[in-house]
């Protein structure tokens, strides 16, 4: 078994230094246009989009238990690529957004709708998490609401 592993070390180690060139210095080797062309491709990659939102809260005010509400957040691409919204979730069931599915260009504008169905007792408050292709990768947004029941209600 020992000499089995040995073997096998001579072996990989033979494998290891044959493959060495050393002739060649590899600095030698790389070309200048691609060097240029990779730097260029990375200074791009860094360019993202930007969501700036109107408004990042919401309040309802006061609403009657099971009533369906729905707000509209504005929003505007203020950086300089594409912006991609990739998913949208709430902390519940309560809470469904929809936004806008294509790509929103720098300068354009978008939406994202946001219905609350009025569950809960007292104040509520949920947040809905935007996953986009921005330098954060996701954004926040908040609905609160007093939802009043037949014994708070005035």
């Amino acid at each position: 078994m020992k000499n089995g592993i040995l073997m096998l070390a001579a072996v990989g180690a033979l494998l290891f230094t044959s493959c060495k060139d050393n002739n060649n210095n590899a600095s030698e080797k790389v070309k200048a246009e691609n060097v240029e062309s990779a730097a260029e491709r990375d200074a791009q990659a860094t360019v993202y989009p930007k969501m700036e939102f109107e408004e990042s809260e919401h309040d309802f005010g006061n609403i009657p238990k099971g009533k369906n509400v729905e707000h509209t957040f504005t929003f505007t691409n203020t950086g300089q690529a594409p912006l991609v919204i990739t998913n949208a979730r709430s902390t519940c069931g309560c809470t469904v957004p929809t936004w806008t599915k294509e790509p929103i260009q720098p300068g354009e504008t978008g939406e994202m709708l946001v219905k609350f169905n009025g569950s809960g007792n007292g104040q509520v408050t949920k947040t809905v998490t935007v996953t986009a292709n921005t330098e954060a990768g996701t954004e926040r947004l908040r609905i609160k609401a007093f939802v009043e029941t037949e014994q708070n209600a005035s």
